[in-house]
């Protein structure tokens, strides 16, 4: 039998949105690119179960032997199957659908090392995706880059797959960019993502055969839909900080609450007022002192505390329901 009649018309990937807060910045573990087009990708290995019984144990693997980094906290996203993902539109080969996971751990100089060595890197997320922070305010490129363009798009007839579809691509740019008498909702960060792939804005849909310039396109591409992918996880534990306390499993064991803030501000893209931020965490009564202190700040020493694990078990939905300030 040849090679190209034995290869399956389906084959299934894991990609894992590997976050961690590396120096106060939300990162995401990326594979430096080394393909024709040069671009970071997530980590990805193909499933084979004659060797893993489960795709969580097949991913663990993969991510283990590409970056010598062990997972901790790992959950499901999304399937991501669409036709064309891998820049083949005509889908002449095999097709690949990925199941994409977001995986939360810490970081450490040892850690750090040995991914530099297997050619990883821990990257701002927020280079891949900048108008989503706005720990500093509303990010300028929004008004100055994405709104424009964006509106141009919208005022184009649109293509016969998109004509008559709801809502609107206006009505889709009010709810996921916060126009008009809508807020800003971090949580669709998805939406966002997908309505400047539509418009060609990002440098992806460029290569795709879906758009036609991106000379001002925001963000850094990432290799196929790794963009998309990180998009989805992004949304995920934004919105899942709200309701569980995965926010720890990215802090040391022990911390203050100004880098607790600080974590939180990072992963929701969110300012968030310092004394309206403990009053929620002792209300929420997720952390407990731990008795001992640090001067790493180098002002006055700042308590030290550690996420009270004991909140599992009295309530059904402890989390941080951070919002607007």
């Amino acid at each position: 039998m040849s090679e190209a009649r034995a290869r399956p018309p389906v084959e299934i990937g894991l990609n894992a949105a590997v976050v961690a807060i590396s120096g106060g910045r939300p990162s995401i573990l990326a594979i430096s690119g080394d393909g024709p087009d040069g671009r970071d990708a997530l980590p990805f290995g193909p499933f084979d179960p004659r060797q893993h019984r489960t795709f969580e144990t097949s991913l663990r693997a993969s991510v283990e032997a590409q970056t010598a980094l062990k997972l901790g906290y790992i959950e499901q996203l999304y399937t991501f199957g669409d036709r064309g993902r891998q820049k083949l539109p005509d889908e002449a080969g095999t097709h690949m659908v990925s199941v994409g996971y977001l995986a939360l751990t810490r970081t450490d100089a040892e850690a750090t090392e040995q991914l530099a060595e297997a050619g990883a890197a821990w990257r701002d997320w927020y280079r891949y995706l900048p108008w989503e922070d706005w720990r500093q305010g509303r990010p300028a490129v929004i008004d100055q880059i994405i709104l424009p363009a964006l509106q141009n798009w919208a005022a184009e007839p649109p293509p016969e797959e998109r004509a008559g579809a709801a809502p609107s691509p206006r009505t889709r740019m009010r709810l996921a960019f916060g126009l008009d008498d809508f807020p800003w909702d971090e949580e669709r960060v998805l939406e966002r993502y997908e309505l400047l792939y539509e418009a060609g804005l990002a440098e992806e849909a460029v290569t795709d055969g879906r758009g036609t310039s991106c000379l001002s396109a925001p963000g850094v591409a990432m290799r196929h839909d790794h963009r998309r992918i990180l998009a989805t996880a992004m949304a995920r534990l934004r919105g899942k900080i709200k309701y569980r306390p995965v926010i720890f499993e990215l802090m040391a064991p022990e911390f203050t609450l100004t880098e607790l803030q600080a974590s939180v501000e990072a992963i929701s893209g969110r300012h968030l007022h310092k004394q309206n931020f403990r009053r929620l965490v002792e209300g929420a009564e997720l952390v407990e002192p731990t008795g001992g202190s640090t001067s790493a700040t180098g002002g006055r020493p700042a308590a030290l505390f550690r996420f009270r694990r004991r909140i599992l078990e009295e309530r059904p939905a402890p989390g941080l329901k951070v919002g607007m300030r």
